[in-house]
């Protein structure tokens, strides 16, 4: 009877410890798929994420199935390929604004914001909009009051320009042609003909600009900040009233933003280490 009870006490070890490797396997592909996808400089079909991975083909359609419904993936404009989803942003955010360089970064942009008197922001992409996740104030008593978390639009923003300049044509097209192109002011771009014109230069000049198109009364002027493999990770920008700054001299500040911007930049591949 004791070597029964052994056999079945053993037993029960064995099938605890094989379900808890079940679920940590299943745990680890669902991890190497958010991976997969997260650093890649593309959006990726099931196929192309199981390159490396080499599972089962049911089961790379069923994890990436299941990571899409949980939004932690989601499909791109063509709905053939996958790109980061919501909960997956939300997490890089969270990381970003609490990471150990948050200091770092804070000081970086403190710095900035003194030597152009003006409040510097750093925004990321975030579904159809752009989120600023950082901030230093300037000390004027009349400056415009965009927090930390608030989201503006892509096409009629500095940093949300500078960003659909880096898309590759046929997703910013398909991009551009979602937009409802709604004139915030009466420098909005409201057509997408003059918006692509805008995008190119941007493209060309690495800088992207804001003549009061979003807010009356307001000027920006954005610089991207690359990662650690020179993809666009963030932008880095600073906005004024146009009373106290016009966008031309603002643009001359182009050089110090695009320093600062190296800076973050390599905090970017201190974290990445």
């Amino acid at each position: 009877m004791k070597n029964d009870d052994e056999k079945a006490t053993l037993l029960k070890l064995i099938s605890v410890e094989t379900d808890q490797k079940h679920k940590g396997s299943h745990l680890t592909r669902a991890l190497a798929v958010i991976e997969k996808v997260a650093l890649s400089e593309r959006p990726l079909t099931p196929t192309e994420i199981n390159n490396e991975l080499q599972l089962p083909k049911a089961t790379i359609h069923r994890l990436c199935q299941f990571l899409e419904d949980e939004q932690f993936l989601q499909r791109d404009l063509e709905a053939k390929r996958l790109i980061p989803g919501l909960r997956l942003r939300q997490i890089a955010l969270g990381v970003f604004r609490n990471d150990q360089f948050r200091l770092e970064r804070t000081v970086v942009l403190q710095n900035l914001s003194e030597d152009i008197g003006e409040t510097c922001n750093i925004s990321v992409p975030d579904g159809m909009q752009m989120r600023y996740v950082d901030r230093a104030e300037s000390h004027w008593p009349l400056r415009m009051q965009l927090p930390v978390g608030t989201k503006v639009p892509l096409y009629c923003t500095s940093s949300g320009k500078l960003y659909l300049s880096t898309l590759q044509e046929g997703k910013l097209d398909k991009l551009i042609g979602s937009f409802r192109l709604e004139a915030h002011t009466s420098n909005t771009l409201t057509s997408q003909q003059a918006l692509k014109q805008e995008l190119d230069q941007i493209r060309k000049e690495g800088v992207g600009t804001d003549r009061e198109e979003f807010l009356e009364g307001m000027v920006c002027v954005a610089v991207p900040i690359l990662d650690q493999q020179q993809r666009f990770f963030a932008t880095l920008s600073f906005h004024a009233p146009s009373s106290r700054l016009s966008l031309e001299e603002g643009l001359g500040y182009v050089p110090r933003l695009r320093e600062a911007s190296a800076e973050l930049s390599s905090l970017l591949k201190e974290e990445s280490h």
